[in-house]
């Protein structure tokens, strides 16, 4: 209910209940004032008959004159409630009625000299009020209607309702004026505190000044500059704070006191594979138990330590820790390169050390041989050269390692030109002449006619080239070995060997190009094979942002390509 219609009704409601109380006390009073009146009126008449009514007085005419005098009706009772005299009745009637010594008032007068009594007249049927007075010969009763009366206290009980229908009426418009003047400003706060209260943080009252009601409204206006400046200021804050979480590098959730996971960030969404939106139960999460763990440490009030979680092929490590008023945030972050790069080194140690670790032998074993002396001009020989042909392979390794590191540490940045394929296919296969025909195989370029060219680093490609074309030597024994050239419709030049040799089984190809990985162990050995020539071409290729492709098939040969992006387009200032 509105303030303006509560305050019209409570002004109403005392209006008419002041004037109802006003008219039954007046009622009553004026009731109560008019019967004391008139009791008292009553009871003087009766004893100025009583004083008349002498021995030797007709009884009968007296109560006629004195009713007529009086305008009453008077009664003339003798002690034993005979009626001897009645101004209502002739001598006839008056002999007819009733004894009258039972009468309230009759008995009260014989017995105290006065008593009174209101009742409907037998005779006349209207109420009336009796006062008898004991007099010497009898008693003398006065009667009176009680129409006059009545009727005199009801016109006041209704000129005090017409007053204050009027008084209320009146009241309903000033009350109505001053409510509309009071509710008009009350509805203008409210209409702003609720606009504030949905958002709408531009919204002021426009009046103000002095009073309750204008200091009310400058509190308001107050109120709301305040919250929108603290609420930019949150705003602010909030979009740097999801900013920062979001460029993480870690994962990050937080979980509330409802068990409620309010916010990750997209590092989170990606390692613990979420989809759901914000907010979800914590049931949605993964089940890992180190997860589970962790989060119930946090949620504990306890720091959850670092912990490892295998999360499909990634290794993931969750920390938690104790939010101030309830709940947790949980930090993840992706340690599978790591622990790849650790299993990286620890193969590569492990690989190296056993490259180094047979010529190593070998040299050692002869040179004590040799230290001995009691060994042949030919055996001396033999062991020497021995002794230089794994001292030239520990060499291979080490060059090797030390070009396939500066290439993986950036140490090393090809510089591309347009180069001419032929001419390095050509220094490549007269380098390697004398070992393929000791192998019984045959070297050969085929290079198409669109790509006659690449761009790449030549000393790069000749290395690449040059590495290829030792490897397939090496895996073929008898047969064949072509370089080739081809360019695609979208520019990239592919240069690539060719061989006939034993090929590569398939569940090999994807390792071809992991450092020291060897298809057959023994043969690449025997004939000075490190392991690391695939691996140097796959990072001077990919150097180039290029891409490297192995095709093969057991017993039918192999081919080995590097594919090179076309040449920058030249821009004319």
């Amino acid at each position: 209910m509105k303030i303006a219609t509560r305050h019209l009704l409570s002004s109403l409601v005392v209006v008419v209940a002041l004037t109802l109380t006003l008219a039954f006390t007046l009622d009553r009073r004026l009731h109560a004032r008019i019967s004391h009146e008139t009791h008292g009126d009553l009871t003087r008449e009766a004893r100025l008959i009583a004083a008349l009514w002498t021995p030797g007085t007709s009884a009968a005419l007296l109560a006629h004159d004195a009713g007529q005098a009086l305008g009453h009706r008077v009664t003339l009772i003798r002690s034993d409630g005979t009626v001897v005299g009645d101004s209502e009745f002739d001598s006839t009637r008056v002999a007819q009625l009733e004894n009258h010594a039972a009468r309230p008032e009759v008995a009260s007068a014989l017995r105290d000299s006065v008593g009174s009594a209101r009742r409907p007249s037998p005779s006349r049927g209207d109420e009336e009020v009796y006062v008898a007075v004991r007099a010497p010969l009898g008693v003398v009763r006065v009667s009176q209607t009680t129409r006059r009366a009545d009727a005199i206290a009801n016109g006041a009980a209704s000129d005090v309702i017409a007053a204050g229908t009027i008084a209320a009426l009146a009241a309903l418009a000033l009350a109505t004026v001053l409510a509309n003047a009071i509710s008009r400003p009350v509805v203008e706060l409210r209409n702003v505190t609720r606009a504030l209260a949905s958002g709408d943080l531009s919204r002021r009252p426009a009046m103000g000044g002095p009073g309750e009601v204008g200091e009310l409204a400058n509190a308001v206006r107050s109120m709301s500059e305040q919250l929108d400046d603290r609420l930019r200021s949150l705003a602010e804050d909030e979009s740097l704070l999801a900013a920062v979480v979001e460029s993480l590098g870690e994962g990050v959730l937080a979980v509330d006191p409802r068990m409620q996971v309010v916010r990750t960030n997209a590092a989170a969404r990606a390692l613990l594979e979420l989809h759901d939106p914000t907010p979800f139960p914590v049931e949605r999460l993964p089940g890992a138990r180190e997860l589970r763990a962790a989060l119930a440490e946090a949620l504990q009030g306890t720091i959850a330590e670092p912990r490892e979680m295998p999360m499909g092929d990634r290794v993931l490590v969750i920390t938690g820790r104790p939010l101030p008023r309830g709940g947790a945030v949980l930090a993840v972050s992706d340690l599978t390169r790591t622990r790849r790069l650790e299993a990286v080194r620890r193969d590569f140690v492990a690989n190296v050390s056993h490259e180094l670790r047979t010529p190593l032998t070998v040299i050692g074993g002869f040179a004590e041989t040799l230290a001995e002396g009691s060994v042949s001009s030919e055996d001396r020989t033999r062991f020497a050269r021995l002794i230089a042909a794994n001292t030239q392979r520990m060499q291979r390794v080490v060059d090797e390692l030390l070009d396939l590191s500066r290439i993986e540490s950036g140490g090393w940045v090809p510089r591309p030109a347009t180069v001419d394929v032929g001419e390095v296919a050509t220094d490549v296969l007269g380098a390697n002449a004398a070992a393929a025909q000791r192998q019984g195989v045959a070297l050969d370029a085929r290079i198409s006619a669109n790509a006659r060219e690449v761009y790449a680093d030549r000393t790069a490609l000749r290395q690449i080239l040059g590495n290829l074309v030792e490897n397939a030597i090496r895996h073929t024994g008898e047969g064949s070995i072509v370089i080739v050239a081809s360019r695609d419709t979208d520019g990239w030049t592919t240069v690539g060997v060719r061989d006939t040799g034993s090929g590569i089984a398939p569940q090999h190809l994807p390792r071809i190009f992991e450092r020291f990985y060897r298809v057959d162990t023994a043969r690449s050995r025997e004939s000075g094979g490190t392991g690391l020539g695939l691996s140097i071409v796959k990072h001077l290729v990919e150097a180039h942002g290029g891409r490297v492709h192995a095709e093969s098939t057991p017993g039918s040969g192999t081919l080995i390509t590097a594919s090179f992006p076309p040449a920058p387009a030249v821009t004319h200032s």
